[in-house]
């Protein structure tokens, strides 16, 4: 089984970098980091990066998790290519594009493009936002998924992610404490169905409420509070269609032992228990 530690960082490509830059400083309240080439790198913790805006198509859309170490990487290859997903190995050039020692690169059942990490870079500066935001760090990411089930199943038995609670058959998945860092989304195609920052405070969800709404960011779905994790939450769209969230007091799960998943019918009140609606299946 494939360890996963944590999740590192999220790639997307756009046609307009200047444009995703303005929006991750002056919108979301990311931190540029550095500016590379046609790569600009984000950050939102300690962490070197967690978000690369670089100059390509905006379907490549790429979501990577930490695994302990070199020779885990190795192992979870040889456990990839056994079952007949084609792995990928960084070269040089690719691990310093990632700031990375090691990488591998695989497609999930979906076809999502998926990398594992060795030795992600952290930085010795404090991360500070370009407008106060709150941002505490990055969580976690909703995942489209042609077959729920299907995705449930890999994620769960060749990864060691944890079933927290499910909507219909939607997992919302956790690889530690935190009730979830991966959340399957219901979708045609592949593809990031949005990415999570977490905030310090209820304060700081409705302050960038007022903020986007004067900013006319669109409001995808919130503010609420979702009746799975107990986050209060706002979604929001940013360049190329991606969807960004909002959320604070995500709950965490410490008795592996004694959690057990549960079952939420499909419904709206499932995603929001405060009355919120949306067309889209955030998490």
């Amino acid at each position: 089984m494939i360890e996963l530690i944590d999740i590192s960082y999220v790639r997307l490509g756009t046609p307009d970098l200047g444009l995703a830059e303005d929006f991750a400083t002056r919108v979301l309240g990311l931190q540029v980091g550095e500016r590379g080439g046609k790569s600009v790198y984000l950050r939102s913790d300690q962490r070197a990066h967690t978000l690369c805006y670089y100059e390509g198509d905006p379907r490549e859309q790429t979501v990577a998790f930490e695994v302990r170490d070199a020779a885990a990487l190795d192992a979870a290859a040889s456990v990839l290519e056994s079952i007949g997903h084609p792995v990928h190995r960084g070269t040089a050039s690719e691990c310093a594009a990632r700031k990375v020692r090691a990488f591998i690169g695989f497609k999930d059942p979906t076809g999502n493009s998926v990398e594992l990490v060795a030795r992600p870079e952290m930085s010795g500066k404090r991360y500070y936002g370009m407008r106060d935001a709150g941002i505490t760090g990055f969580n976690h990411v909703g995942l489209n998924s042609t077959d729920p089930v299907r995705d449930e199943k890999f994620w769960t038995t060749v990864c060691n992610a944890r079933v927290s609670d499910r909507i219909g058959d939607i997992a919302l998945m956790r690889v530690n404490a935190i009730h979830h860092t991966l959340a399957l989304a219901p979708a045609k195609g592949p593809g990031i169905q949005h990415v999570n920052h977490q905030v310090e405070s209820n304060d700081d969800v409705m302050r960038s409420f007022y903020h986007l709404t004067e900013q006319h960011v669109p409001i995808v779905f919130g503010p609420g509070r979702h009746p799975t994790s107990g986050a209060r939450f706002l979604y929001f769209r940013g360049p190329n269609g991606m969807v960004f969230e909002y959320s604070v007091g995500v709950d965490e799960i410490q008795d592996e032992a004694a959690h057990r998943p549960r079952q939420f019918g499909f419904e709206p009140t499932s995603l929001c228990m405060w009355g919120s609606k949306s067309n889209c299946v955030p998490m």
